[in-house]
């Protein structure tokens, strides 16, 4: 059996368990409530713990996997839904599941404070958190000078088998990069052909795509490679650990994900998922999350002196890049079937 294959299989039977238990409900008397998300056990942990203190009787459950994963499993549910909450991933992935009819229109009151680009205009998803895409190093092996500065850097001869990447079919921030080199290659050539070009030089430098970030940040601090690209939320926790990970913004523009949320069609506790939708995007729950689980906010209605230190440092080293994010979101499922078809680890035939 292919790694994937295997992968895939026991996201399958983990997904099979969860659901289970949320349809047959609690033995305590508490209301299940399903989440799906790629956020990661230490946000969710602590939206689970917070949420449930102010709401006892709702049991929070969480099923943590990639974001190309959670689409493909609501949508493969749809018939009958098992989740109640999709909880975190790119928009241009909200985008095709709100086109499929996935998830219901329903506004929270906090959507007034997002910028028009974050929410979408049928009232089916809207932005939570900002999260920026970095270039990431081994700061054990590597000096802030030596490091890669620019997206375009990765393809110096120097870092021939030292990049490590995060399977870009199952993971929303590598999509979205993979978007933006194809989106830019549009936006200067009139077509796609010099971003795939790109793609495949990248790929000749790239020594090995993992399955998931724990063991992309298990490489890169083993020293297996020394370069990645990852987001800045992940690279903060495992800095506050004590990982040797240093990370640079790129100087040429940053593709901005709008991390968002949305109630599922059809899902088994429908008021108790817009309650938790509400409670999410509120003031107290966003700040909280920037404070403890480095989550930039999406609202533009928090004050800047209350959001931590970390938070405003990002704000002023951070280029946004100009991405045609309609384009992407139209075509990235065929520009990613084709780099999968044609380029990855072809790249040295």
């Amino acid at each position: 059996m292919r790694a994937r294959d295997g992968w895939t299989l026991l996201l399958g039977l983990a997904a099979l368990a969860l659901s289970a238990l949320g349809t047959a409900g609690c033995g305590d008397g508490r209301t299940p409530l399903v989440l799906y998300s790629p956020h990661g056990r230490d946000l969710l942990t602590l939206m689970e713990r917070t949420y449930e203190e102010r709401q006892p009787g709702v049991d929070v459950r969480w099923l943590d996997m990639g974001s190309q994963e959670v689409y493909d499993r609501i949508r493969s549910e749809a018939a009958n839904p098992q989740c109640d909450v999709w909880f975190g991933g790119p928009a241009t992935i909200f985008a095709r599941g709100a086109a499929e009819g996935l998830l219901e229109p329903w506004e929270p009151s906090w959507a007034v404070h997002l910028p028009p680009e974050a929410r979408d205009a049928g009232g089916r998803y809207f932005g939570l958190y900002r999260t920026p895409p970095i270039l990431v190093y081994n700061e054990a092996a590597l000096d802030e000078a030596e490091a890669p500065a620019d997206w375009d850097d990765l393809l110096d001869p120097r870092w021939k088998d030292e990049i490590i990447i995060r399977d870009p079919l199952a993971s929303g921030t590598m999509r979205t990069l993979f978007g933006m080199i194809l989106s830019r290659s549009v936006a200067e050539t009139g077509d796609v052909e010099a971003g795939f070009d790109w793609l495949r030089r990248l790929d000749g430098q790239t020594r090995e795509y993992v399955q998931s970030p724990a063991l992309l940040h298990e490489k890169i601090m083993r020293q297996e490679g020394l370069v990645t690209m990852w987001e800045l939320t992940d690279i903060l926790f495992q800095r506050q650990r004590g990982a040797p990970l240093g990370y640079r913004f790129a100087t040429s523009g940053t593709p901005v994900i709008d991390d968002s949320v949305g109630v599922v069609v059809g899902g088994p506790q429908p008021e108790v998922a817009r309650q938790f939708v509400e409670w999410i995007g509120s003031r107290e729950a966003l700040l909280l999350a920037a404070r403890e689980a480095y989550r930039l906010p999406a609202r533009v209605d928090l004050p800047a002196d209350e959001l931590p230190e970390w938070a405003a440092e990002a704000l002023s080293e951070m280029t946004v890049a100009e991405v045609d994010w309609e384009l992407v979101g139209r075509e990235g499922r065929d520009w990613m079937a084709r780099w999968d078809r044609e380029i990855r680890g072809r790249s040295d035939d």
